[in-house]
């Protein structure tokens, strides 16, 4: 069950592993802020830090820090004025990564390094099997009603109906991000689709690395898994999501 508490823990847990890549009073913008958690955190840290999100967030409501309604399309900042730029499990939501990607090398310094947290192709096989709870249950009812001497008979069409919705449900998921479909994300979140993606859009990755942190879209265990069970769990289950660490380059790719 989603839990905004939680959410906040992991990435709090995030902004320490950011933390060591950014440089002494550096100035930053976040992308896609949401609550504004981390930039409130990076802020506490002594950093001078702006923060961007589209207005039509879920997270508009319960925003702890000054965050600013963008389109999501055009940064409402100058040119070459931040020595980083952030963003946490936003960039796989950006249907134009091309013109982001742009606007993100417009406002960095030339010395300036963009920092992205992403979605792993782990996140997403542990979020599609999580969701498969009740699949199980109604599988189970249907062949109850179905296999001989079966107590009740009635209603089997319509059991194995709600079985078979289930398991396509959990199967066919809608897709988390803009690309491609659920399944599809295996590779659109895998690392090397975006080390690609990056370096066809202008920047040259100096540093990647899972988090460590294991968790799915469902946030399935909830508070029952401390930080450290999940550090451990991502060590043989895969960590959620991946850290990038770049910085433009001169020219990007034709």
């Amino acid at each position: 069950m989603f839990s905004i508490e939680q959410l906040n823990a992991i990435r709090a847990a995030e902004i320490a592993e950011i933390v060591p890549h950014v440089p002494l009073r550096a100035r930053i913008l976040e992308i896609g802020a949401g609550t504004g958690h981390q930039a409130l955190a990076l802020r506490r840290r002594g950093f001078d830090v702006s923060a961007i999100e589209v207005a039509e967030s879920a997270y508009a409501g319960v925003r702890v820090f000054p965050v600013i309604d963008y389109d999501g399309a055009h940064i409402p900042f100058p040119s070459g004025i931040f020595d980083v730029v952030f963003s946490s499990n936003a960039l796989e939501h950006v249907r134009d990564l091309t013109g982001l990607h742009a606007e993100i090398r417009r406002v960095l310094k030339s010395d300036g390094i963009a920092i992205h947290v992403l979605p792993t192709h782990a996140w997403r096989f542990w979020s599609t099997l999580s969701s498969l709870g009740s699949a199980p249950v109604y599988l189970g009812a249907a062949l109850r009603r179905t296999l001989p001497g079966a107590y009740d008979q009635r209603g089997v069409g319509r059991a194995w109906y709600e079985a078979i919705r289930a398991c396509g449900a959990a199967v066919l998921q809608p897709r988390h991000g803009e690309r491609g479909f659920g399944l599809a994300e295996l590779w659109l979140f895998h690392p090397r689709w975006w080390r690609k993606n990056f370096a066809h859009n202008g920047f040259a990755l100096q540093y990647d690395k899972p988090m460590g942190l294991f968790y799915t879209g469902s946030m399935f265990f909830g508070a029952r898994l401390s930080l450290e069970r999940r550090t451990r769990l991502a060590q043989r289950l895969g960590s959620a999501c991946h850290l990038y660490v770049m910085r433009p380059r001169e020219t990007p790719c034709a």
